[in-house]
């Protein structure tokens, strides 16, 4: 029994003293494969550097994040383009729109994701989508680019009802799921029960969104058993058929290997 880390930021300078600590407990827990989705144009380097050492148990994914956009947003999606065809990736992310902290740039931030959906369709790649306050900008933004051909996961997905259906007629997409379902003021779990488990796939957003009882702490891969508990108590399934079926799901997504 295994589960899959859909996403995870564990390069980043929260793990920088404890990162291969963090690796040995999550192989520990049984946490087969760890997605590793790019924030920006900074955090290639080191995402990569880490893939490296881990080659067969961490899997890129390079994308420009939408709070990372700025003036010099064409400079930086260039430099992120030119690194695809240098590296192995197993999808683009993170990417998508976020209008919660900053819609300066809502403009530039929408020309960025959709340019991003058009990569991911003509490598044919999934994607990684963020979205914040911003969920009708998004799916407008697929729709424009056009859904067909189109694959991916919305990763720390909160939404709706109404928003979960919008992501049920995406063929491709399915909802990733982390801590935030444990929360006690979280109605995600009422929602799921809405939707099917092929459709569903868990991630932590490491080091973020620590699922009870390690919330308010930095999260990390090996904690993903907690969401694993909480989603098999929505559906009313044993753990062990909740880890078969998102890791089934999330492996035919990203097209990762047999391994761990």
């Amino acid at each position: 029994m295994h589960l899959i880390d859909t996403h995870s930021h564990i390069y980043l300078e929260d793990f920088s003293e404890d990162v291969e600590e963090v690796i040995s407990s999550a192989r520990q827990k049984n946490i087969s494969h760890i997605i590793l989705p790019n924030v920006d144009t900074n955090t290639i380097v080191p995402l990569f550097e880490l893939a490296g050492k881990h080659s067969g148990y961490l899997f890129p994914l390079l994308g420009l994040h939408p709070t990372s956009i700025s003036a010099n947003y064409k400079e930086d999606l260039l430099k992120i383009e030119q690194q695809i065809s240098r590296n192995k990736i197993y999808g683009i992310g993170e990417i998508g729109i976020d209008l919660y902290w900053d819609k300066t740039y809502k403009k530039e931030q929408i020309f960025v994701f959709e340019e991003q959906l058009r990569w991911s369709k003509a490598l044919q790649l999934p994607v990684s989508i963020h979205t914040r306050e911003a969920f009708p900008e998004v799916i407008e933004s697929i729709y424009k680019v056009g859904p067909e051909g189109l694959k991916g996961v919305f990763h720390s997905f909160t939404g709706t009802l109404e928003e979960l259906k919008e992501v049920q007629k995406l063929d491709g997409f399915l909802i990733g799921i982390n801590g935030v379902i444990t929360f006690k003021n979280s109605n995600l779990a009422a929602v799921l029960q809405h939707t099917t488990l092929d459709k569903i796939v868990l991630e932590t957003d490491a080091p973020y969104l620590a699922p009870v009882p390690y919330r308010g702490k930095r999260n990390e891969p090996a904690y993903m058993w907690n969401t694993a508990k909480k989603v098999a108590e929505t559906f009313h399934k044993e753990v062990e058929e909740i880890a078969e079926i998102t890791s089934k799901n999330a492996s035919k997504l990203f097209s990762l290997p047999q391994t761990g």
